[in-house]
């Protein structure tokens, strides 16, 4: 069941069809999910947000019910997009998804947003940020970490490694799927799950060995998109507002990392909230929000 007053659309971008839900009306704020996630990670806040501004919430490439880029041997995906910035070939490292996201403001006829990302999400919202700076009005990251910027530590999640071996991680998985994403969604809610209309969508939309291929390979172009943030990094600073949000188990790992190249930041920590944020500690996150964007 979709908000009230949610359309969902399919759009061209880069060379992909986008999956994207579009709400309200007002100054424009994108919002940028992550794995394993779809736009309804956003479910519990789009109609807040919504009374105030137009809500875009798109699946990202290749997830949930967006395109794919074409790989290597695999056929019935879109083509790959072009990467002049020397993103990773099958195109799914964050300074290519920070291209769609760019075209698909283009492609609604906003010429700028507040733009929101979290965990796979927060990369491709921090490159938009630092390479078209004039399309970002605000900046919100939360719960990731961005390449190898100094603070993060020695903060390594285990299934990095383990989505980063080509041709693995889905080999394994298949059959299991369900079970994987509830794993997911137990621990980044701290015990307390999330709707299950949610939960069927998002174990439908990464289930099949395509799917996760499809969702592991953000994981596979880490290096690529590493790169691309440590050259943003070096060459400009985030001059917009910015805030870095946390929670568990990054908390406020984000915020140190940004602290050095951000003109304006302000940091938080979600107390009692696991890295869902949006599904498990709503309440908290929207006020901020709401707060931030007026």
């Amino acid at each position: 069941m979709l908000p009230a007053g949610t359309s969902l659309r399919r759009v061209t971008t880069n060379g992909i069809e986008t999956n994207v839900a579009i709400t309200g009306a007002g100054p424009a704020v994108l919002l940028l999910h992550g794995f394993p996630h779809t736009w309804r990670l956003w479910s519990e806040i789009i109609p807040g947000l919504a009374e105030h501004h137009r809500v875009i919430t798109p699946d990202l490439r290749g997830l949930g019910a967006s395109d794919g880029s074409r790989e290597p041997g695999v056929g019935g995906e879109a083509a790959s997009p072009r990467a002049p910035d020397g993103g990773a070939a099958d195109g799914y490292d964050a300074g290519t998804l920070a291209a769609d996201a760019e075209a698909l403001l283009d492609a609604l006829g906003e010429p700028s947003a507040t733009v929101v990302g979290i965990d796979l999400g927060a990369p491709v919202a921090f490159l938009l940020a630092m390479r078209r700076p004039g399309r970002v009005r605000r900046l919100v990251l939360m719960e990731a970490l961005l390449g190898r910027l100094p603070g993060a530590g020695d903060f390594q999640p285990w299934w990095f490694g383990f989505h980063s071996v080509p041709g693995l991680a889905e080999t394994v998985l298949t059959g299991h799927e369900a079970e994987y994403i509830d794993w997911f969604l137990t621990v980044g809610t701290q015990g307390r799950g999330v709707p299950r209309p949610v939960r069927d969508a998002f174990v439908g939309a990464y289930t099949g060995s395509d799917a996760l291929r499809r969702a592991f390979s953000h994981y596979r172009a880490a290096p690529v998109s590493a790169r691309q943030i440590h050259e943003a990094a070096d060459a400009h600073r985030l001059t917009m507002p910015t805030m870095a949000i946390g929670a568990y188990p990054v908390g406020d790992r984000l915020e140190r990392q940004l602290r050095p190249i951000t003109d304006d930041l302000t940091g938080h920590t979600i107390d009692d909230c696991g890295h869902i944020i949006p599904l498990d500690r709503p309440d908290a996150l929207l006020p901020l929000l709401l707060a931030f964007t007026r």
